[in-house]
């Protein structure tokens, strides 16, 4: 499911990437600032990323521990200050096959030279 989630996310499928959450499901900035919560906050939240025209999430290392997958990965972004990168720490928890709740603990971005 994680991975489907990832593979949305880089195509834009705002529908495919819907389908790998529970409709209830919650996201948090790690531990527990809450950045959407529900169906409708997380639509919004994708919509407004999808807008980054250099949007790319790229995978770089990948656990899984029962119900629980944690993804280090490296999104390119465009960030209100410029083009760019951030490295982050996505902890999906996974329940009846569907993402229930996903943790972001977030590294430094880095500006590309020309931002």
């Amino acid at each position: 499911m994680v991975q489907r989630q990832l593979e949305a996310y880089n195509a834009r499928d705002l529908d495919a990437l819907m389908a790998t959450y529970a409709d209830d499901a919650q996201q948090f900035e790690y531990p527990a600032k809450l950045l959407a919560s529900g169906a409708a906050q997380l639509r919004e939240r994708f919509l407004a990323r999808f807008k980054e025209p250099n949007l790319h999430a790229a995978l770089l290392k990948r656990t899984v521990v029962g119900n629980v997958v944690i993804d280090h990965e490296r999104v390119t972004r465009t960030f209100p200050e410029g083009t760019g990168a951030i490295e982050l720490a996505a902890i999906y928890e996974v329940r009846q096959g569907r993402i229930a709740r996903a943790s972001f603990i977030f590294g430094p971005k880095t500006l590309d030279a020309e931002s």
